[in-house]
Formats: structure tokens, C-alpha cells, sequence
């Protein structure tokens, strides 16, 4: 009788089918699990639920159909240690552990799904070997979210020109959402999705929750090359903590190629002046131009870029004659571009200058050779392929001649800028530029700017354009401290400063002084504290000194606690501070030798602490 119940234990346990055998994945801490059942995966955090995959796996024209869990495997730890020449965090460290799941499709044909897990986010993407000529098809990851959850999600566009509105639910019209997501699933647990690392032959993606409003599925946009050989997914990225671990990750760069540049003295991360938030069509009058010349001049900035429509500059004026005062001024000339891929027609130019790589190379060249400094390139269509190898293009080309690059009407970032550092800014925000568009930017600008720096922001550095003391053609409602503290609240490699030279040169001489002073390179980022959509208070140290910005989203004014800035700034002596006045346009400025315990600011106020030893 004990051997006949033995015999058939043994087949019980043997029967089991492989997608029912747990499996447990976790990161170098433990705090980071992913858990597989019955073959879905689901990530948690401090034995807190944060996401579950429901569903996983890529197909192509031939492969990856009826996908079938056959093992999972440890794969060694993963270390990375790089240096950035602008970002939040110039040396950066980070490390996980990786694991490969494999699987096999109906065919038989294999499927490997790399996992790595850091202590501030899990990222994965799928591989395929032996391809013959095959197309993607789509892919099946599906990150599910509950209903009831918090989430500050934007809706797609090609631009990724949006807002990210608080929300509890994945009911919309369309249902077409861009990277990054950020979803609170737990009380002081978030998650922030996007990915890292797009390559050639390969696209970019979003989310659609077409079918069941919780179940997002990764899409990819076109992509319209033949796949042979061996092919890789980007990485898909889940960065998981507090808000704090949200806001200090570098995880998207950490999941980047390393530099590919092997001089990188040439690049040099500033400060801009830049005409069009005040004049939208200066750029083909050499006159104005001159002005933004002179701008950067007083308060010392190392750059100027003359916007679109250069090339019908009026008056008999050239972009060289444009670019040689700006070189006689000792100002740093970068010019705009329109990419011809995107918006064209009643576009502004010059256009078609870029596209054929013959003609790249000699607009380049010439570029270099007059003394431009970088080019602003404007205009994409949107995530797919051909849009991803145009950029690297681009990029590539850039660096043989020495030139900056900025991406508008582009794709947010996804890893290049560690990969390519002349990559010092993009756009994919709804920046201050809205205010010389449409009236909608004014009610909304101060809690869309307090989101951003835990979405936006988080993933790369983000060309918002800020700062503006006047208005441009419909005004802004936030508070001169709150104008200031963008400058340091949000990060970018280029700084485009937005106001015209009038309002800038009529600010208190603490004001331009900090202007002229202003970093762009942090080796060193830390939220103090906020909340998407509420308040964000964020510091940065450049050397010795810190800058610590803060502002507040809503239309109620409030005291800020700072008593957790003793805990990161330490030993301050000579402390700055920029405050609101009584008005929304007024200054409070004085100096202290000690850190302020407390900060009182304005409905949609601000403020600036310049913090040295």
C-alpha cells in the first residue's frame, strides 16, 4: 500500500504542468520581487503588490504564438558605473541581478525574456535568434492595473506634448497612453513605466488599454524592417520605491549603451537664450537676433539659438552674418532645423536639408565650419522605426562635426543621451513655449509643472524652455519664484531661458546674478519632498554648492516644512534666498547663514535656496 501511494506521489509532482512551478526573482536587496503562478508574473515591493503580467511575449510573422513557460534561470549580477556630462547624476552606479526565462512558442521555437531587477526597478525585454527576414508583429506584455489605483498618465501624441491629470481609472476616449506612467499602488509605493534603449531596427512603444480598461499593452509603433539574425526588444522599464527613489533614478541610462563618442571634450552642457517664446517669427530678423546675443552677453550665457525661419532672414541679412556676431560676442550660435519628416507642409523651414545623408553630411559640415555650435531639430512623426534610425542619424552625424544636438517635436528620452552626450536636451513636454499658442497653459501650468518632476523629468532631461517674468501671448499666473525655481526644479543639458531681454535686464541684480551662475550638470539630485501635481521640492548640488528649488501646484497658498534639508545639505554658512514677495510678481530676496526651517509661498509661488559652505 506505501509503495503504491509512493508511485503515484511521484506521478502527481511529475504531472504538474511547467507553467504551474513558482519561481521567484528579486533584487540585490530583496525589497524587489517578481513572482511567476500558473505562468503570470507579478512584481512587488516591500511585500506591497505593485504590477502584475498577465501576459507576455513578442510575435513575429512566423514565431511567438501559443508562448509556453519552460525554465527560468539565474544569469549573474548585472554592475554599471558610468559618467554623464549633464543629468541629474554625473557619476552614476547602479546594480542588479539578472535572470533569463525562456519559453517556446506552439512551433517549438524559442523565446528568451531577460529580467533584470536593481533596488529601484525591475527592466526586461524579449530576444530572438535565428530570424529569417520575419516582421514584429506586435507584442503581448500587459501591465495591469487596478482600478481605484493612482495614476498621472499623459495621453499619446507624436509630440509628446501633454498633461499627466491625477486619476483612478483607465476610462477614456482613447485609450492611447504615452511614456512615462506613473501609478501609486500602494500608499507611498509608486511605479514609473517606460523603457530604455532603442536601437536600430527597432521602434518605440506606448500603452493601449483598448480591450479591459486595467490591462495596458505595450505597442510598438511601425516598424518596418525585415528582422534576421538575432533581435532584441528595447528595455521595458518599471521603476518602483518612494517618490524620492522615482525622482533620483538614473535607471534608464543605467539600461543605455555606454557612450559611443570617443571625444567628448568638445560638449559642453549651458545656458540658452532664445527668441521664439516672445518673438515666434525673430528668428529671420537679424536685429532681434542681435538682442538675444546681447542677452546672453549681460548675463553671461554661454549659448544662443536662433529658432526657425532663419533662412528668410529680412534686410538683407544672412545666418552667417547672424552667427559671426554672435562668435564676435563670444555667444556660442546653434540654429533650428525643421526634420521634413513631420510637419511640413505651412511649416517653417529651412527643411529637406537633413533627410538624404549626402546632403546631412554637407549641412553639417558647413554647420561646423561657420562656427554653429549645435542644432535644434524640430518636427518628428512620431515612435516608429524610421523616425528611431533617423535619430540616431542625426545624432551620429552631429558628433562627426562637432555639433549639440536638441530634439523638438521628438520622442522623449529613452537612454541616448548616456550613449550619445552631444544629445544635451529634447523636448516631449508641454513647455512654456504653450503660452504663445493657446490660452489653455495658464489655469494649468503651476500643477502641470508639479508633476513633471515625477514623470517627465524622471526619464531624461526635458527642453520645458523656462523661466518667464512677462508674458508672452496669453499670461501666466505663477509667481516670479516660481518661474526662477524651474530653472533648477527641472533638469536639461540646454537651458533654454524663455523671457525677452527687456524682462531679464529688469530683474534685481540677485536675480541675473543667479542666472549667469546657473548649472546645468548636477552631480547630485535629491527630492526633499512633494507630490505629483501638489508641490515639488527638489535639491541639486553642483560642487560645493546646492541649489534647492521648490514650488507650489496649488491655487491656496502654503508653509513648506524644510527640516529634511539638514538631513542632505550639511555645514551651510551663506545661504541665498529668492522668495516670493507679497505679489505674484514681486521678489523677497535676502541672505541668511543658516537653512531655513520653513518657506511660506504664494498660490502657484516658489522658491530658490543657493546654498554654499
Amino acid at each position: 500500500m506505501r509503495h503504491s501511494l509512493l508511485i503515484l506521489l511521484i506521478y502527481f509532482i511529475v504531472s504538474i504542468p511547467a507553467t504551474a512551478r513558482p519561481s521567484r526573482a528579486s533584487s540585490p536587496d530583496g525589497r524587489l520581487v517578481l513572482e511567476m503562478t500558473d505562468g503570470k508574473l507579478s512584481l512587488s515591493y516591500g511585500g506591497q503588490p505593485v504590477l502584475s503580467l498577465p501576459s507576455v511575449g513578442v510575435t513575429t510573422t512566423t514565431r511567438g504564438h501559443d508562448l509556453r513557460f519552460t525554465r527560468m534561470k539565474s544569469a549573474g549580477t548585472i554592475r554599471v558605473d558610468y559618467q554623464m556630462l549633464a543629468g541629474k547624476r554625473l557619476h552614476c552606479l547602479n546594480q542588479g541581478r539578472e535572470y533569463v526565462y525562456t519559453y517556446k512558442d506552439g512551433a517549438g521555437k524559442p523565446l528568451r525574456l531577460v529580467v533584470r531587477l536593481f533596488n529601484d526597478g525591475m527592466a526586461f525585454r524579449y530576444e530572438l535568434s535565428d530570424l529569417r527576414d520575419e516582421r514584429l508583429v506586435g507584442e503581448q506584455t500587459t501591465y495591469r492595473i487596478a482600478e481605484g489605483t493612482r495614476r498621472w498618465m499623459m495621453r499619446w501624441t507624436d509630440g509628446y506634448e501633454g498633461f499627466f491629470p491625477l486619476s483612478t481609472t483607465g476610462e477614456a476616449r482613447n485609450r492611447h497612453w504615452g511614456y512615462p506612467a506613473l501609478i501609486e499602488p500602494a500608499d507611498g509605493v509608486f511605479a514609473l513605466i517606460s523603457e530604455s534603449n532603442i536601437e536600430r531596427r527597432q521602434s518605440a512603444s506606448s500603452l493601449k488599454n483598448e480591450g479591459a480598461v486595467t490591462d495596458y499593452v505595450v505597442f510598438p509603433d511601425k516598424n518596418e524592417v525585415a528582422l534576421s539574425g538575432e533581435w532584441h526588444t528595447p528595455w521595458r522599464v518599471v521603476i518602483v520605491g518612494s517618490l524620492a527613489d522615482i525622482v533620483q533614478s538614473t535607471l534608464v541610462t543605467d539600461l543605455a549603451e555606454p557612450t559611443q563618442l570617443t571625444d567628448t571634450s568638445w560638449i559642453h552642457p549651458g545656458v540658452v537664450s532664445w527668441v521664439y517664446w516672445a518673438y515666434n517669427h525673430g528668428s529671420n530678423d537679424y536685429t532681434i537676433i542681435q538682442k538675444y546675443v546681447d542677452l546672453a552677453v549681460a548675463l553671461h550665457l554661454p549659448y544662443v539659438l536662433i529658432d526657425a525661419e532663419w533662412d528668410e532672414m529680412k534686410d538683407g541679412k544672412t545666418i552667417e552674418d547672424a552667427v559671426a556676431y554672435a562668435r564676435q560676442k563670444g555667444v556660442r550660435p546653434m540654429i533650428w532645423y525643421n526634420s521634413s519628416v513631420g510637419w511640413i507642409n505651412g511649416a517653417p523651414g529651412p527643411k529637406f536639408r537633413l533627410n538624404k545623408p549626402e546632403d546631412r553630411e554637407r549641412e553639417f559640415a558647413w554647420c561646423e565650419r561657420i562656427g554653429v555650435a549645435g542644432v535644434k531639430v524640430d518636427f518628428f512623426s512620431g515612435d516608429n522605426q524610421m523616425n528611431m534610425d533617423y535619430c540616431l542619424d542625426l545624432i551620429q552625424s552631429a558628433a562627426r562635426h562637432h555639433l549639440l544636438i536638441n530634439f523638438h517635436g521628438a520622442t522623449i528620452p529613452r537612454g541616448w543621451q548616456r550613449s550619445y552626450p552631444n544629445l544635451l536636451t529634447t523636448e516631449g513636454v508641454y513647455g512654456a513655449e504653450w503660452y504663445n499658442n493657446v490660452p489653455t497653459f495658464t489655469n494649468r501650468a503651476a500643477v502641470h509643472n508639479a508633476t513633471l518632476p515625477f514623470t517627465r523629468n524622471v526619464i531624461g532631461p526635458m527642453d520645458y524652455t523656462p523661466c518667464a517674468f512677462s508674458d508672452s501671448q496669453h499670461p501666466h499666473i505663477t509667481s516670479h519664484a516660481h518661474e526662477l525655481a524651474l530653472t533648477v526644479l527641472f533638469e536639461s543639458g540646454l537651458q533654454h531661458l524663455a523671457d525677452r531681454p527687456e524682462s531679464f535686464l529688469a530683474q534685481p541684480q540677485a536675480v541675473q546674478q543667479f542666472l549667469s551662475q546657473l548649472p546645468v550638470a548636477w552631480d547630485e539630485t535629491r527630492l526633499v519632498s512633494g507630490y505629483p501635481g501638489e508641490y515639488a521640492i527638489i535639491a541639486r548640488r553642483s560642487g560645493q554648492t546646492w541649489y534647492v528649488a521648490g514650488i507650489n501646484g496649488r491655487d491656496e497658498a502654503r508653509q513648506f516644512d524644510l527640516t529634511a534639508l539638514s538631513s542632505i545639505v550639511t555645514g551651510a554658512n551663506d545661504v541665498s534666498c529668492f522668495l516670493d514677495g507679497k505679489e505674484e510678481r514681486s521678489w523677497q530676496l535676502n541672505k541668511s547663514a543658516t537653512l531655513p526651517t520653513s518657506i511660506h509661498c504664494l498660490p502657484r509661488g516658489g522658491f530658490v535656496l543657493v546654498i554654499n559652505h
